[in-house]
């Protein structure tokens, strides 16, 4: 007899499709953190010994705990986060899931803000992929849920966090550098330059580097560890140089940072790739 079913002896029929508690809920929630840490930084776990351990303490069986873990990946994703590898994410949650991961952020914020201590390297030809295809307009997401997006805003938090921030444009210097070497440019990859470093914020880019042929590329980059279709800010300045010279200007858009490091990028005109929404003013007397 195999683990899981070890631990489906374990669990009580009598609670299936009943509601999970607030204690379920926490103790999950917790677990499901636990393991993610350890997958963030290297660390060997097993899954199913984790899942083990809950059903014995909560006496929810194995499938009901791994569709919660999935629930939770969900949200984290929503959320700009890493999720565990395995648990996919699946969004038929019930709104009590919301309330526990709040609780959890609330009390242990620097998850929230990981940044890796090595970068990958990954030869540059696999880190590059597609950009995501525009799509229409999602279906509205439930009010708690939308809430907790708002007090954990994935791009509010991933603009603020210079640490990450700079990782991510240190990642793309060495991505450059390597991707010219290999294309048998040394002579270009010598004078990639790390703009947002060396002479300061406000250029409107961060990375100065080039393309095969030499024309220079002006890289602005954003950096988040959620999934491709994260959003972000993009300033006046930017979008201004942008618009002013379209042929050179990028968006390297660094995403699954924490992890598994990849990289989209988008090209002027802006518009036919993203989609651009006002959200500040700038308010004077």
């Amino acid at each position: 007899m195999n683990e899981a079913h070890k631990a489906g002896d374990m669990a009580d029929d009598a609670r299936i499709g009943t509601p999970w508690q607030n204690d379920e809920l926490d103790a999950i929630v917790a677990d499901y953190f636990d393991m993610l840490e350890a997958d963030l930084s290297g660390q060997p776990y097993v899954k199913l010994r984790h899942s083990r351990a809950l059903m014995t303490k909560i006496g929810r069986t194995h499938r009901s705990i791994e569709f919660k873990h999935q629930n939770i990946s969900a949200v984290l994703d929503e959320l700009g986060m890493p999720w565990i590898p395995g648990y996919i994410p699946k969004r038929n949650y019930q709104n009590a899931i919301f309330d526990a991961i709040d609780r959890y952020l609330t009390q242990h914020p620097a998850i929230l803000d990981v940044v890796p201590a090595s970068q990958t390297t990954a030869p540059p030809s696999t880190v590059f992929v597609e950009v995501p295809i525009l799509s229409a307009p999602a279906e509205p997401i439930p009010d708690r849920l939308r809430r907790l997006v708002q007090k954990f805003d994935p791009v509010e938090r991933d603009y603020r966090n210079r640490s990450l921030g700079r990782a991510g444009e240190s990642f793309v210097v060495d991505l450059e550098r390597r991707q010219l070497s290999e294309a048998d440019r040394t002579d270009l990859a010598g004078k990639v330059r790390w703009v947002a470093a060396e002479d300061g914020d406000g250029a409107g880019y961060d990375v100065l580097s080039f393309d095969r042929s030499g024309c220079t590329r002006l890289i602005e980059v954003k950096t988040t560890n959620g999934s491709a279709r994260t959003p972000f800010y993009l300033s006046r300045n930017e979008l201004g140089l942008a618009e002013e010279r379209p042929t050179e200007w990028r968006i390297y858009r660094v995403h699954l940072f924490a992890k598994d490091p990849h990289v989209f990028t988008i090209a002027p005109p802006l518009k036919a790739s993203v989609n651009l929404r006002p959200e500040t003013w700038r308010v004077f007397f």
